[in-house]
């Protein structure tokens, strides 16, 4: 059995990945095999960061990656309000598709496995994950369930009781940027058996501010299989793990109460603000001399020594460029709308 960890990365997380590898390095306990999941082409700096680590690889396996790009793309399209929010919201029409390879671990090399969002960092030892895969089949790790059920599902309240068991409804959903689960858990059959439903009319259960996000959790619930969150069933010793959170730092280290963090996740904190940090620029991100430490663990020597503020010239060029953007945007969302109603 061949434990291993996924991620899904490209060069516009560069700094990111290499940070997480490197609290992976810290902090895992043992040296555990990473495979990189390409979140499009744009990889010749990943690529670089893999040959410089003998437990690094990348996924390769285009077979996989086209199923799983496929799959998402028929759910999607199955949608019936997701093309026309997804324009009117002026994004593309399969927003965030390349985010579903996460899936592509279903297929990979390692038996057992934990997917991580590149905007993580690893804070302690990994193997009590793996173990509690020995009795169920799919493992997370998050507050999730306390949130809202409109980020998750946002169907209607009949679809979404028609199609679930609602006594597992809320404590199952999880954030799709930390689980962990096995190889080939979903049979070809059953896969086959929920794209049926999800094309059938099922898939208007499904949120669309994090399309991948509502698709995991609705294939783990719809299936049924086996589910454990240890901030659910073990909330008393879980962690926090948001940056949101007031966590206390010891050698680099985040605990929560004196516990000790498995993970910190930067969620929705836009990648381009580590790109600039590591930049030089001063850019204020939550506990970014921790992000710091280890983006540098292996080259301290490029460290940014000190930070620029940024001009107020820089900051009105900015807002003035974002200004015209959104402008641009929106003309060409209302060109489209006019479009789709002449031809339609």
């Amino acid at each position: 059995m061949i434990d291993g960890i996924y991620i899904l990365a490209n060069d516009v997380v560069y700094d990111q990945l290499v940070a997480l590898l490197n609290s992976m390095e810290a902090n895992a306990g043992r040296k555990i095999p990473i495979c990189i999941i390409p979140y499009n082409e744009q990889l010749d700096k990943v690529k670089a960061e893999i040959a410089s680590r003998d437990n690094v690889t990348l996924f390769e396996d285009s077979v996989s990656i086209a199923y799983w790009d496929n799959f998402a793309t028929q759910v999607w399209k199955n949608h019936s309000r997701a093309q026309k929010t997804w324009r009117k919201w002026g994004l593309p029409e399969l927003y965030r598709l390349p985010m579903h390879r996460k899936l592509c671990g279903l297929d990979g090399p390692f038996d057992k496995f934990i997917y991580f969002d590149a905007d993580t960092l690893l804070m302690g030892p990994i193997d009590y994950i793996y173990e509690k895969l020995d009795k169920y089949d799919w493992v997370t790790n998050d507050f999730q369930y306390k949130s809202e059920l409109k980020y998750i599902f946002d169907g209607s309240p009949e679809l979404i009781q028609q199609i679930f068991d609602q006594e597992k409804l809320h404590s199952h959903i999880f954030c799709a940027g930390w689980f962990a689960t096995k190889k080939h858990i979903f049979s070809q059959a059953t896969l086959a058996n929920l794209l049926d439903k999800l094309q059938a009319s099922e898939a208007d259960v499904m949120a669309l501010g994090g399309p991948d996000q509502s698709l995991f959790n609705y294939m783990v619930l719809r299936s049924g299989i086996s589910y454990y969150n240890f901030a659910f069933h073990d909330c008393e010793q879980a962690t926090g793990n948001h940056w949101s959170s007031q966590f206390n730092v010891v050698d680099n280290i985040l605990y929560d109460q004196g516990r000790r963090l498995t993970y910190l996740h930067y969620m929705s904190i836009s990648s381009p603000h580590f790109t600039q940090l590591c930049a030089g620029e001063d850019v204020d991100i939550p506990y970014r001399d921790i992000f710091l430490h280890y983006r540098y663990l292996n080259s301290p020597e490029q460290r940014p020594k000190s930070f620029r503020r940024e001009s107020p010239l820089m900051r009105l060029q900015k807002t003035t460029t974002s200004f015209f953007n959104r402008k641009v945007n929106n003309i060409k969302l209302n060109y489209r709308n006019l479009k789709d109603k002449m031809t339609n």
